[in-house]
């Protein structure tokens, strides 16, 4: 950040008068408002005290500039309402892929059951959905419906044991997926 220096007396009186004692961007003049000179390229930004980059200001001009420059156009109320609508459109739209592929986990996630060869498909123990919903989300259903079906070769009933076997041939599948 440049250091601020001082503008002298004549350079003011200067801008001024080359401005024809009118605020260059709303046309106030004296005596009824109290002149400024603003830095066209702010001080902040690298402006110099130079007469080219200094103009006759009102004193609320000034303020409301502050340190922007002239090009900074604040977005009008239109455009901040278009990029809210775009914003929300994107939302809904990355919105509705997530839910299809949550609906997607949900079905596979049934047929990986049923491949495990669990007799009765209402009783099954929804605490190991969550395991077979978290393979499906990292495998593609024929691998995890493969890791279910070597599973229920080995195994005539699933239970506890039968279920870790089966995790630990989908974890296996998952470590060789990232590995290749």
């Amino acid at each position: 950040m440049n250091k601020r220096k001082a503008i002298s007396k004549k350079t003011r009186f200067d801008v001024f008068k080359r401005d024809s004692f009118l605020c260059q961007y709303c046309g106030n003049h004296p005596p009824r408002f109290i002149l400024h000179v603003d830095h066209i390229n702010p001080v902040s930004n690298g402006g110099s005290n130079d007469m080219d980059n200094l103009v006759t200001s009102c004193l609320d001009c000034n303020l409301g500039k502050s340190a922007n420059l002239l090009s900074d156009i604040p977005k009008s109320l239109k455009d901040k309402a278009k990029e809210v609508e775009e914003k929300e459109l994107q939302i809904q739209g990355y919105n509705k892929i997530l839910k299809g592929k949550e609906e997607r986990i949900e079905e596979e996630a049934w047929v990986i059951v049923e491949a495990l060869e669990c007799r009765d498909v209402d009783q099954y123990d929804r605490r190991r959905m969550s395991s077979i919903k978290k393979f499906l989300s990292l495998l593609p259903c024929a691998e995890i419906k493969e890791a279910a079906e070597i599973t229920s070769s080995k195994y005539r009933n699933i239970g506890t044991s039968a279920f870790k076997y089966f995790c630990g041939v989908c974890w296996k599948k998952i470590k060789t997926e990232i590995n290749i």
